[in-house]
């Protein structure tokens, strides 16, 4: 059961690490400026996806789309670890 919940944690990070990139292009495509403020700017990618949400609203909506695979990975990896009768 850990190789399954290993799978999927691997497809949320996919997922999220996928739509990630996507944020970032466009930031850069909206400004240079707002791509290196996305970057390196605390909490900047958050005010991007705020004030251009029309651009940035389904990317990150479906970048949520994750949080479903890490938690349910967690769980079946964390309860294999917890078996008392053991590997």
């Amino acid at each position: 059961m850990e190789i399954l919940g290993l799978i999927l944690m691997g497809i949320g990070a996919i997922i999220s690490i996928v739509y990630s990139i996507i944020l970032i292009i466009e930031s850069f495509k909206t400004s240079v400026i707002w791509g290196l403020v996305y970057l390196f700017v605390p909490f900047g990618a958050l005010i991007f996806i705020i004030v251009h949400w029309d651009k940035a609203g389904s990317p990150f909506l479906k970048s949520l789309l994750s949080i479903p695979f890490f938690v349910i990975g967690i769980m079946i990896a964390g309860t294999s670890l917890m078996d008392p009768a053991g590997p």
